[in-house]
């Protein structure tokens, strides 16, 4: 099977016009239903404040609400969240973060720190390895 009937993308964090503050931005829930993994791009565009900093966090959980949300532990996820995490030198770039879902549902969560200027960036889930190809659902 090729990608497209195995993978399913959906929206994680809209692009941002303009995020000149330090407001946490929460992610989508994922419904990991059906995959046996999940990759989180985030693409990155103009980080215009030279102090900004972009930590990012993965939370899984049971409830589609994700009223029980804990940090997935570092065994689940591919690279650990240090090394997706962004400031201001990275301009430009894509990073990924791919994780096992110890629980059905995922959420990223992306706080600025020093944040004073112009940010721009998406996130997008990509949900892959699909217990049953080909994948026939329109992305979210």
């Amino acid at each position: 099977m090729n990608l497209y009937n195995n993978l399913l993308p959906a929206r994680a964090i809209s692009p941002i016009a303009d995020s000149s503050d330090n407001t946490v931005l929460v992610s989508e829930i994922l419904d990991t239903q059906g995959f046996e993994e999940v990759l989180l791009l985030i693409l990155i565009g103009s980080l215009a404040d030279a102090a900004a900093t972009f930590t990012v966090l993965i939370e899984s959980g049971d409830d589609s609400g994700l009223s029980d949300n804990v940090a997935v532990d570092d065994a689940f996820l591919q690279v650990d969240e240090a090394n997706v995490s962004f400031d201001e030198a990275d301009d430009n770039t894509v990073r990924r973060i791919g994780i096992v879902p110890p629980e059905r549902y995922l959420r990223a969560t992306i706080t600025p720190a020093g944040n004073a200027g112009v940010a721009f960036f998406c996130a997008c889930w990509l949900s892959g390895k699909a217990r049953h190809a080909p994948v026939t659902a329109q992305a979210t």
